[in-house]
């Protein structure tokens, strides 16, 4: 194990993690007073959890995939600082806990919602950990971003790629290389939510279509 506060990289520097999270926000403040660690000692109060980390992945074409952990460094926290890191601006995806479940998260949810709207990611799939109360707030305000998350269902971000013969081409799409088209699949056989029955198609530029 090694252990760092500064990000790395892997697969031949195509997978970047992000290390110790800055936290630049007004409104993420941590995790609230009964969340402690062992110094060894005693038990302490553990607000920051400076070892949350998130998965950052740049899609050809298409901008940011973000994987969180439980986010305990925020949402928007964890967003700007791969934005830091990478340069890159635009977010593609963000998946994972958001860790905005119980009252003494409630205050952030709003705040919250309104970065994540600005950032308007193409996929949002919000995790366990984000509670129902955030999770009923981001699907109204991104009806055509968030897809209720399930264990069991997969997600295929494909990046945009230059038409250069079939050997390029999207999956599906024939000698098309250069339609820039993105598919979510998803596949979950249990899944009750209509955004979780069938494959959904994105677009580059446009909403969500069946």
């Amino acid at each position: 194990m090694i252990e760092r506060r500064q990000p790395s990289l892997l697969v031949d520097g195509s997978i970047l993690i992000t290390g110790e999270v800055d936290r630049t926000t007004d409104f993420e403040h941590g995790m609230p007073p009964a969340h402690q660690h062992w110094t060894g000692t005693t038990w302490e109060p553990d607000p920051l959890i400076l070892d949350d980390q998130a998965l950052v992945v740049n899609v050809r074409g298409k901008g940011l995939v973000i994987v969180t952990g439980c986010g305990h460094a925020g949402a928007v926290n964890i967003v700007r600082h791969a934005q830091r890191l990478t340069g890159v601006r635009r977010l593609h995806a963000l998946l994972g806990g958001l860790h905005l479940g119980g009252a003494f998260f409630a205050p952030s949810i709003g705040p919250t919602v309104h970065a994540l709207t600005e950032l308007a990611p193409d996929l949002l799939v919000p995790g366990h950990c984000t509670g129902w109360r955030a999770q009923h707030t981001l699907a109204a305000a991104l009806p055509d971003s968030w897809v209720q998350g399930s264990s069991g269902t997969c997600y295929q971000l494909t990046s945009s790629l230059p038409a250069r013969g079939p050997d390029l081409a999207c999956p599906g799409q024939g000698p098309q290389g250069d339609r820039r088209v993105h598919r979510l699949v998803q596949r979950h056989p249990a899944a009750q939510h209509p955004r979780l029955s069938e494959p959904a198609e994105f677009e580059q530029g446009n909403k969500i279509k069946k």
